[in-house]
């Protein structure tokens, strides 16, 4: 074997060229995602796989940071002028990738756009947008946000609500009047004008390169961003890989850097190969929602006739949660990184239950109820759910399916990816339906608002209520938590609708999802209580 000695020189220009090889490669961050973006606008879908996708982009005036805690984002500093108003102060030095400055007319696009976007199928945005009942700006880095009634978590809420530019728009006068149409004379933008690119101008630490569907989306990073920290990647590649298989493969392949969702099952393996992995809890709450509202339901026959609907008995329903082993659902297929649910938001977040129990495992008791429901011999159901969307989510389903099967109930599943999933969701097509929630304002009342409350959409709530649940006793006390300033009154408030909700059990608690992120050396990632998967948490070390 021949040996060649370098000069110091050359030795030099070596290692120059080594660094500055890895240095190159070090500045794209290539990502595999589990569940695909289904859109860039940011007022269309509140999904994780979407949001954490749009806060590379955009920012809200209020943030979470990743132990769900608020911070300050396009908003310097906030506080209440009276029990309805809230003055948010923008910070001066906030542009967009365009160059133009983030002013109040902005904040008042943004919500006006919100209330006139024909094109959404999610109503987080709308919710919060109506109860804003009025927007002034006494200058252009000043805002005062108008509500009916006192409302103390709008600033927790507002994390939710991406700003966008509007310059994308014609107007003369702005003007916070939504039916009216706010002063724009030209078409509000839609889903389309987003996904193609055009409209995608926000304040975040990226700018979009490109979004097919299918195929991946690329980010550049944005070089005149505003903010403090610069984004570490000059860009970004993601790419959905819904198997957890062939994520990993491609993780171990260089395909990908970083993929969320890798099998707790292959984790030992992810070490094995030289590679890491970083876990943190989430206030992910897995659910199943069942039809409560109308009889017949499309995917339930009752022995009693075509007419009839098992799932709007509260015994029938409490018979279903009691079919479930969910210590043995988070042990052999959530291979431990999940936490067991007894409630709708993990304990010590705020307005959930202190010291709650373990939600019963009986399915002797399961079969008395169902038989003093009237249903000695169960009925027929089918459980709907994703496959491509959250941890496990086919195979989580397919047990449930077995352990109601134990107890008389001859369950079908059928699962199918989030695109087609959600939108037929959204319209009600399902009996039984797996859902996913962050209560990313870390409070109780944030899955109540959505989930569980009466469809009100001049109150903003209900908007996720797909099973058409209505109990004016559990309504009242979220009402008036809602309205209630004083913190420790709010708690008790919304712990009195968590309880009653749990009693009549038309959503059903599975398990807290805990996010897992995998990598290879020379990375280090922070994961986020939400669960989003963000570049900005990603950072190259030694």
């Amino acid at each position: 074997m021949t040996l060649t000695r370098l000069t110091p020189a050359a030795t030099c220009v070596a290692l120059l060229t080594a660094a500055l090889s890895t240095a190159a490669s070090a500045q794209t961050l290539k990502i595999g995602l589990a569940a695909e973006p289904t859109a860039v606008d940011p007022h269309y879908h509140q999904t994780t796989p979407n949001e954490a996708l749009l806060m590379h982009i955009f920012e809200p005036l209020v943030a979470m940071n990743p132990d769900m805690q608020m911070q300050p984002a396009l908003a310097a500093s906030w506080q209440p002028l009276d029990d309805t108003t809230w003055e948010f102060k923008l910070d001066p030095a906030a542009r967009f990738s365009n160059g133009e400055p983030f002013t109040a007319n902005d904040v008042i696009f943004t919500f006006c756009r919100i209330l006139n976007n024909e094109t959404a199928i999610g109503g987080g945005s709308t919710n919060v947008a109506r109860r804003i009942i009025g927007i002034d700006a006494p200058d252009a880095h000043t805002v005062h946000l108008k509500t009916a009634s006192p409302y103390p978590v709008l600033p927790n809420e507002l994390a939710r609500i991406p700003m966008i530019w509007s310059g994308m728009a014609q107007f003369e006068n702005l003007t916070y009047e939504p039916a009216k149409g706010c002063g724009v004379t030209s078409a509000w933008p839609t889903v389309t004008d987003f996904n193609t690119g055009n409209l995608v101008v926000g304040t975040g630490p990226y700018k979009l390169k490109s979004y097919v569907k299918g195929a991946g989306i690329a980010l550049e990073r944005n070089d005149a961003y505003w903010g403090k920290t610069p984004a570490p990647w000059s860009e970004v590649r993601m790419t959905a890989v819904p198997s957890a298989g062939p994520r990993l493969t491609g993780l171990l392949s260089g395909d990908f850097d970083l993929i969320e969702n890798p099998a707790a099952r292959d984790l030992k393996r992810i070490t094995d190969s030289g590679f890491e992995y970083t876990t943190k809890p989430s206030v992910r709450i897995m659910f199943f929602q069942l039809d409560v509202g109308r009889a017949p339901s499309p995917f339930v026959k009752s022995p009693k006739g075509a007419d009839d609907n098992p799932l709007q008995d509260a015994r029938v329903r409490q018979a279903l949660s009691m079919a479930i082993d969910r210590k043995a659902i988070v042990d052999r297929i959530m291979d431990g990184v999940a936490t067991p649910a007894n409630q709708y938001l993990p304990e010590g977040m705020f307005g959930s239950l202190v010291g709650a129990p373990a939600l019963e495992y009986n399915p002797t008791r399961a079969k008395e109820l169902l038989a003093e429901a009237g249903y000695p011999n169960g009925f027929e159901l089918t459980l709907s759910s994703t496959n491509n969307r959250y941890i496990n989510d086919a195979q989580v389903t397919q047990a449930v399916a077995q352990y109601l099967a134990r107890i008389g109930v001859k369950t079908q599943v059928d699962t199918m990816t989030s695109s087609v999933y959600f939108p037929r969701r959204a319209r009600q097509e399902f009996s039984a339906a797996l859902g996913g929630w962050g209560s990313e304002t870390g409070e109780a009342s944030n899955f109540i608002q959505y989930w569980v409350t009466t469809r009100n959409p001049e109150l903003g709530v209900g908007s996720s209520n797909y099973g058409s649940y209505s109990n004016p006793e559990v309504d009242k006390p979220y009402l008036e938590a809602i309205r209630t300033l004083d913190d420790a009154r709010r708690s008790e408030l919304l712990q009195d609708s968590v309880k009653l909700a749990l009693e009549d059990m038309a959503n059903i608690p599975l398990h807290f999802e805990s996010g897992v992120w995998a990598f290879r050396k020379g990375l280090a990632y922070d994961g986020r209580a939400d669960q989003r998967t963000v570049a900005t948490a990603a950072r190259p070390v030694e």
